[in-house]
């Protein structure tokens, strides 16, 4: 798919996404506080733009929900000093990370890597990206999601445990970021089950909101 970010148009070839960057998850989650960033990837395919359905995957456990601040870039860069990573910023919006929990617990007591229980088809729902501002404070932002009308997740990125400069920056240094990487910056706490028949909205000052019907 094609995304938008202002007058410009990118074909996202990789998604990083960012665990347990909220302390109040990472205990629901009953794990520890990570020293670094924690880090895994999503496929193209994964990706679901507002107004699609999302469909749940069958017999595979719970699937839950994860709202998440979603950056978009701009530009490529490698070894991005943290005070330069607003001019990389290409837009901003709000997403869902869509886990299979109770397989990544299983994963997770075996000691095997989260990807199939993150990075199936379908599981990062993504809205309608909003161009950066230059005066746009990553870490001062307000967002919710509900399910079904009822409020599931209200959190602030001020939480995050790993700011969104920081990151970006600790990715540069392994990756050669490009234009059209996507950024999943961690959930707050909160996360839930979703099933087929409901509808979950996402928004924040200024981004959304945005809908997805499950099925």
């Amino acid at each position: 798919m094609q995304l938008n970010v202002g007058m410009n148009q990118f074909d996202p070839a990789r998604i990083f996404c960012i665990g347990r960057n909220y302390a109040e998850h990472a205990q629901e989650m009953g794990a520890p506080k990570p020293a670094e960033p924690v880090v895994f990837m999503k496929p193209a395919t994964s990706l679901v733009p507002e107004g699609e359905p999302l469909v749940l995957p069958r017999g595979r456990g719970g699937v839950h929900h994860e709202m998440e601040l979603v950056v978009a870039l701009g530009r490529e860069g490698k070894d991005i000093a943290v005070a330069a990573v607003p001019g990389y910023v290409a837009g901003v919006t709000l997403g869902i990370d869509l886990t299979l929990r109770d397989l990544q617990s299983k994963l997770k007591q075996a000691g095997q890597p989260w990807e199939l229980s993150k990075s199936f088809d379908g599981s990062a729902a993504i809205g309608r990206f909003t161009s950066w501002p230059a005066e746009f404070d990553f870490q001062n932002l307000e967002m919710r999601c509900t399910v079904n009308g009822a409020l599931r997740q209200q959190g602030t990125t001020r939480d995050m445990l790993f700011p969104v400069a920081e990151i970006i920056s600790f990715l540069s240094r392994h990756w050669r970021l490009l234009p059209g990487d996507l950024i999943y910056t961690g959930t707050p706490a909160g996360v839930g089950p979703l099933v087929p028949g409901d509808t979950i909205m996402l928004e924040g000052p200024g981004l959304g909101p945005f809908g997805w019907a499950c099925v």
